[in-house]
């Protein structure tokens, strides 16, 4: 069995790519698997033309180098004959595209009826013959080929698998041969085109495997642990800052509060307690309750540490004579003994 190459170091590419480039070194041993691949290859990529004499040009438009060179040297080992040519596209930086024009002798047309591209009169079948796909190694090998024609994958956090069609029949196929290896893909019919998608982790990876990606089930699992361990790790940031907010902002207030107390004179008249609890706040004002509360004598909790000083503060709101929505809604604790005294 052939490995693919060790990948070299370089810029990190779109999963859709190091998709392809793990697909074109999966070995097709069989003649049923390179013409069922072929096929796959050809519904999702192929273009057929009507030329002069009632002759058919059929060729393969693909993005990707590797591709090309495996759609040629399928075709080469089933006897068809065929050749590469490159062009640039008009639009969307011009990057190169790579053509496989089968060549119009009776023998290569031979090999495209076979794999259920054209008719017999070399007219163009929106789905390949139920026999090109009979065994379950054949249709892992048409998943293959559609994947290298026209599949894409995005990953985490929504990862998306699909494989475009120019015909919804097209689609529709490809859904019921997945169904027969216990595989779940679905069909969209959209305005110039049709797909068949997966979405959620476990279906595209039931995909991939079935096609022999095994590499790329290995790291969309990899960029999944990654994706969510960066999203705890966010809401945790988040939730840690959003908590410093409201601390630092208790903190400040109580500190207010005390200063004001002190100012007036009447911090010296308030219960042991709440006075304990106004001067530990003056003396550390940027002190958590949790690092504060155990300096009071005796330590209290922090529940305890926080009912004194949110009295400390209503205090000083009625020493100024400006009651507040605070106060209403957290009336003086003169008759709790324990919120003053404990």
């Amino acid at each position: 069995m052939t490995t693919p190459p060790q990948r070299r170091a370089g810029p990190k590419r779109a999963l859709s790519e190091e998709l392809r480039a793990e697909l074109v070194h999966v070995p097709a041993t069989a003649d049923c698997d390179r013409l069922a691949e072929l096929s796959g290859l050809f519904h999702t990529a192929g273009r057929l033309h009507l030329r002069g004499g009632g002759k058919v040009s059929v060729h393969l438009d693909l993005a990707d180098p590797g591709v090309a060179r495996r759609a040629f040297e399928l075709l080469r080992r089933l006897g068809a004959t065929s050749e590469l040519r490159t062009y640039r596209q008009r639009s969307f930086g011009r990057p190169s595209r790579y053509q496989v024009h089968v060549d119009a002798a009776e023998g290569s047309h031979d090999v495209l009826r076979a794999a259920g591209v054209v008719g017999r009169r070399l007219t163009p079948l929106a789905r390949p013959p139920r026999d090109v796909v009979r065994r379950s190694c054949c249709r892992r090998a048409y998943l293959r080929g559609a994947l290298l024609g026209a599949g894409s994958l995005t990953g985490p956090p929504a990862p998306h698998l699909e494989i475009r069609f120019g015909e919804a029949a097209g689609a529709e196929f490809v859904v019921e041969l997945a169904g027969r290896e216990a595989l779940t893909l679905r069909a969209l019919d959209r305005a110039r085109h049709a797909v068949a998608y997966a979405k959620g982790a476990a279906e595209i990876e039931g995909i991939l495997a079935a096609a022999g990606a095994t590499d790329s089930v290995l790291v969309l699992e990899e960029r999944a642990v990654l994706a969510a361990t960066r999203s705890r790790a966010n809401r945790l940031a988040n939730a840690d800052h959003a908590n410093l907010v409201r601390a630092t902002g208790a903190a400040h207030r109580q500190l207010h509060a005390a200063r004001a107390l002190e100012r007036s004179g009447a911090l010296a008249m308030l219960p042991s307690a709440v006075r304990e609890a106004a001067e530990l706040r003056l003396r550390h004002p940027s002190l958590s309750l949790r690092e504060l509360a155990p300096k009071c004598r005796p330590p209290v909790t922090k529940a305890a540490l926080h009912r004194r000083l949110r009295r400390v503060i209503e205090l000083a709101e009625r020493a100024d004579g400006a009651a507040t929505s605070e106060e209403l809604l957290h009336p003086p604790l003169s008759g709790d003994p324990k919120a003053v005294n404990t």
